[in-house]
């Protein structure tokens, strides 16, 4: 009878009225387009009106209460892999040891977030924040790749957060070895190359380091396939490996003077 019955559904899964159902890949390609044409005509406008996305979260900014007693807030501040993050893990960001603010934005390069960082981080009161930028500045999102400007970028988010009395914690670029949006510039030693320096000024500095990068990597430098699909954004398992690790050094951050 189970026998019957499988094949039955097999029949069904093969018959023109089931593949009917399935989109056929020039809807695909068509979605896809859309999906693309929309995104450029939405970069276009910010270009011209919002270059650093303020907008993205002037609302929830204004509706987020004063930081708890006893429950640090933390504010991650950073790209599509921390705006991914909410989504995919949004219990985290409800946990009960540090309040968690994800303040992310897709496609943003670290000079972007400088821009931000006043709406998006200081004005919210933090006691940490978590600075995760470098990857679209690898991939050229807004213009060529320059490692000394990211590094200045980064070097003033962390000297406005001092200035504030705002604890660092600076994260690693996390591991890719292409990126899909923008192929052949082969990002892995350059990522390397980059974290390395940003290492050596979280060390100098006395920051915590956050280091996702080694966690994440393959044998190529890449994002393990286990942890993403794409080979730049993690999935769920990818960020609940990052999770343990990020509330490490957040503790460290907090035991600094």
């Amino acid at each position: 009878m189970n026998t019957a019955f499988a094949l039955l559904a097999a029949a069904l899964l093969l018959s023109p009225a089931a593949r009917a159902q399935q989109p056929t890949s020039a809807e695909a390609e068509a979605a896809k387009k859309a999906a693309d044409d929309a995104y450029r005509q939405r970069q276009e406008y910010l270009l011209h009106n919002d270059w650093a996305y303020l907008e993205r979260y002037a609302a929830a900014n204004q509706r987020l209460p004063a930081p708890q007693p006893g429950r640090p807030r933390v504010v991650i501040i950073g790209n599509s892999i921390t705006e991914g993050w909410v989504k995919a893990d949004s219990a985290f960001f409800r946990g009960k040891a540090y309040e968690y603010v994800g303040r992310g934005i897709s496609g943003q390069t670290s000079g972007k977030m400088l821009v931000r960082f006043r709406a998006d981080v200081l004005d919210l009161h933090p006691a940490v924040v978590v600075i995760l930028a470098g990857t679209n500045d690898i991939a050229e999102n807004s213009g060529p790749f320059n490692p000394q400007t990211t590094l200045n970028n980064v070097m003033s988010m962390c000297e406005l957060a001092q200035a504030h009395g705002v604890r660092v914690v600076l994260g690693s670029i996390a591991p890719a070895t292409d990126f899909w949006w923008r192929k052949g510039l082969h990002p892995a030693p350059k990522i390397l190359a980059l974290n390395q320096q940003l290492q050596a000024y979280a060390n100098r500095q006395h920051f915590a380091y956050y280091d996702m990068h080694t966690a994440l990597k393959d044998e190529q430098n890449g994002l393990r396939k286990a942890y993403g699909e794409d080979g730049v954004h993690p999935n769920l398992a990818g960020y609940r490996v990052m999770e343990p690790l990020l509330n490490q050094a957040v503790a460290a951050a907090l035991k600094r003077k």
